[in-house]
């Protein structure tokens, strides 16, 4: 009887850990931490860690950082360790039992900046002081656990979603459609829309205008997460809906002079705004940023 009664806590123990390739850990995660035998809980950012075959580093005592994973992909496509680096004169590795510790980041609530980059913003309620984000170039391989965003369709035919510049220093950047060399790298998280900008993230934001008829709304990248509406993708279409204003096609997008990435709030390819182009955006697997 009593090996019996150790077999539902067996089974509760196995269902409490990650299956392969699923996410074990990150911000806001509260899952499983640790894998099923054979695959490790494996950091790939701030916000997402992910059970991987094999081992993994772990940071070892007296050095500044863990050692450097290399990825290769498998025949399926899907991202794997083909060996690690490392960045210290030793290291150790966690066995498939242990698991990285999740991050816990608080972020302060920030008002409408009144200007990003070049655009003026005519009706924003407040300011904010500009802090520094640090300059580091947008990687030109895709990173496990991210994506690009880009447009399909003419007129801007696999131009990618990134910030306005590739080192700002400040908290606004502009969203732009842009040249593939530059692209950035995103995934959505808790309905936000978060820029893989290392080592800190960065979250696209969306303008709350007073009329809600108003057919554009600006969008920008700040360091305090958006406020006013909820991002998610549609197979690979990114979309954004909000309470109080009902669109008509939640994937429609327009982008405007100097390529800036505007919500359309109306209908798609009707009545278009002077200087701006319709546009859906779209999820992009692949390793690096086609043209």
């Amino acid at each position: 009887m009593r090996v019996l009664a150790s077999i539902p806590f067996l089974a509760a123990v196995a269902s409490a850990q990650g299956s392969a390739w699923s996410q074990c850990g990150g911000v806001g995660w509260a899952g499983p931490t640790s894998c099923v035998s054979g695959y490790t809980c494996t950091k790939l950012n701030d916000y997402y860690y992910q059970c991987i075959p094999g081992a993994t580093t772990s940071y070892v005592p007296g050095c500044q950082g863990p050692t450097v994973p290399i990825w290769k992909r498998d025949p399926e496509g899907r991202p794997i360790v083909q060996r690690y680096t490392p960045a210290c004169p030793s290291l150790t590795t966690l066995t498939s039992s242990s698991s990285a510790a999740p991050v816990t980041t608080t972020l302060k609530t920030s008002t409408v900046p009144t200007s990003i980059r070049s655009t003026i913003f005519d009706s924003s309620p407040g300011a904010p002081s500009a802090t520094a984000v640090p300059s580091n170039p947008n990687p030109t391989v895709l990173e496990p656990g991210w994506y690009w965003v880009r447009a399909v369709a003419a007129p801007n035919f696999h131009k990618y979603l990134q910030g306005g510049s590739s080192s700002a220093t400040s908290s606004n950047q502009t969203a732009l459609l842009e040249d593939h060399t530059t692209a950035g790298q995103f995934n959505i998280i808790d309905g936000q829309l978060v820029f893989n900008t290392k080592p800190s993230q960065l979250y696209l934001n969306v303008e709350n205008p007073a009329d809600k008829t108003q057919r554009k709304l600006k969008t920008w990248f700040s360091t305090t997460k958006n406020a006013y509406g909820t991002f998610k993708f549609q197979g690979d279409t990114l979309t954004w809906s909000v309470a109080d204003i009902k669109r008509p096609n939640e994937a429609a997008w327009l982008v405007c002079t100097g390529q800036e990435v505007f919500i359309n709030t109306g209908a798609y390819l009707y009545q278009t705004p002077a200087g701006c182009a319709d546009q859906t955006i779209h999820s992009y697997g692949g390793s690096t940023a086609d043209l």
